[in-house]
């Protein structure tokens, strides 16, 4: 029948144990958020509007994420991704000429980096520099756990400290140490203050 399409919904994708990680240690608010946006994005294509700690869990995970939508596209035609200008009733897959532009473009690999960590790669060289870095997943347990200005204060006398990579190897384990430290003669240090409302640095 003239003007009747079947549409075929994706029927699954990978559930990486690193979604799992983050969402653990997260709010229930936040995780539910988190992963109804990764169910979104795999079965609808539609890119989340996130917020808070919800975003920097789904910053951290946005390369996989990705990378699996593409596949599913690449191998099966469909596009999952809402595309401009598209209108009811357009062909399934888009154009033959779309498909054969596709074909000429070049894939391009591509990282999501949490943005604590791309300030601290800018700024903390020297503590990005030991042997284990701060990675997406432990930015975001770190905010999940301590105050952001508290983080810096701590990250920037790692960086201010000489011979930080013979003394330490996990950037991860040594701030958290360091705040720990600190706690013996403030209690409150690291404590998540709820009147800090000001973005820091890398907001």
């Amino acid at each position: 029948m003239e003007g009747f399409f079947i549409v075929i919904m994706r029927q699954g994708f990978n559930f990486y144990v690193s979604y799992y990680e983050v969402a653990k240690e997260l709010s229930e608010k936040d995780r539910l958020k988190f992963l109804w946006a990764i169910l979104e994005r795999e079965f609808e294509g539609i890119e989340p509007n996130l917020e808070g700690m919800a975003k920097f869990a789904y910053l951290s995970q946005k390369h996989s994420i990705d990378k699996q939508v593409k596949g599913y596209e690449d191998k099966t035609g469909e596009k999952l991704t809402p595309t401009q200008g598209g209108s009811v009733g357009g062909t399934q897959g888009g154009s033959v000429q779309e498909k054969e532009k596709e074909k000429g473009k070049e894939e391009v690999e591509y990282t999501i980096i949490h943005p604590l960590v791309e300030y601290l790669n800018t700024n903390c060289p020297q503590v990005q520099g030991l042997a284990t870095p701060i990675n997406n997943l432990d930015a975001v347990r770190l905010l999940l756990e301590f105050d952001k200005y508290d983080l810096v204060e701590v990250f920037m006398a790692m960086e201010n400290t000489k011979q930080l990579k013979r003394k330490y190897n996990s950037a991860n384990l040594t701030v958290r140490s360091w705040i720990k430290t600190r706690q013996k003669s403030n209690s409150t240090f690291g404590q998540i203050k709820q009147q800090n409302k000001v973005k820091a640095a890398w907001e």
